[in-house]
């Protein structure tokens, strides 16, 4: 990662923030995004408390002016770009019979669309590096999890989108990983929407159980030093995973059975 030049959206706070100071310790300069300007300041000063080289752009990647503007301070900043993280990300937690239709569209407008968008700036950028395109999905993007229907749809459409784009850059040496968390320890369950388009403001499980952002942002760097191609993190992601893929309707079951238990309140 020395030298190398690495644009993270919605770096912030959780896996994003984590990915920064992993990334920029391990050598590479960082530019982050968010829609936050005290907490862009924020990371802004850990990154240079450890040294870190940086830059900050106030942008919500859901606006495409926004994710075009970020790829050009990027590139005015350092000149080049290796590698893209599109983290920017929301949840949701409501049954979808209660669900207000904006929350789907605002779900699909930031972690879809705001993929779409970045990576299509980036991409002129990261062909003439022949660098990497990273999409921070989920397991909700292997198995649609009940009550995060509209989280789930956004992060099958990246996985559909990067797959594609893989394919497609093939003869043109970029890198695509797909990097999927599983229940992780950070603040977008806190921030997830509820049915009305609120912030819930709490999370249902216990995060003292979950992987450490920090430990997350260690297994990507690792995947993207080795251009891997997926990345599912965590026993029961990937558990998750294999089951969904070998027994489809036992995993029905037991994803239902979890969510009852989550809507509870005994995770």
């Amino acid at each position: 990662m020395k030298d190398k030049v690495v644009l993270i959206t919605g770096g912030t706070s959780g896996i994003g923030r984590a990915c920064a100071l992993a990334f920029g310790q391990a050598g590479a300069r960082i530019v982050v995004t968010g829609r936050d300007e005290a907490r862009l300041q924020e990371t802004a000063r850990a990154l240079a408390d450890l040294g870190i080289v940086h830059h900050t752009v106030r942008a919500d990647v859901g606006v495409e002016a926004d994710s075009e503007r970020a790829v050009a301070e990027t590139i005015q900043a350092f000149g080049q770009l290796d590698v893209l993280l599109n983290n920017a990300g929301i949840s949701m937690r409501a049954r979808f019979q209660d669900v207000d239709l904006d929350v789907i569209r605002r779900l699909m407008q930031t972690n879809f669309f705001g993929t779409v968008y970045t990576t299509k700036f980036a991409l002129p950028h990261l062909l003439a590096s022949k660098g990497s395109v990273v999409g921070i999905s989920s397991v909700a993007g292997y198995r649609g999890l009940p009550g995060r229907t509209g989280y789930s749809a956004s992060k099958f459409a990246m996985h559909g989108f990067l797959e594609a784009l893989r394919t497609e850059l093939l003869p043109q040496g970029v890198h695509v990983l797909l990097a999927c968390p599983g229940f992780t320890a950070s603040n977008i369950r806190q921030v997830a929407l509820a049915a009305d388009g609120s912030a819930q403001g709490e999370s249902p499980r216990d995060e003292q159980k979950m992987m450490t952002s920090e430990e997350v942002a260690q297994h990507i760097l690792n995947a993207v030093r080795h251009r891997r191609r997926d990345l599912v993190l965590t026993s029961q992601g990937k558990l998750t995973v294999f089951l969904n893929k070998w027994l489809p309707s036992l995993t029905d079951k037991l994803v239902l059975n979890h969510f009852r238990k989550e809507e509870k309140g005994v995770l």
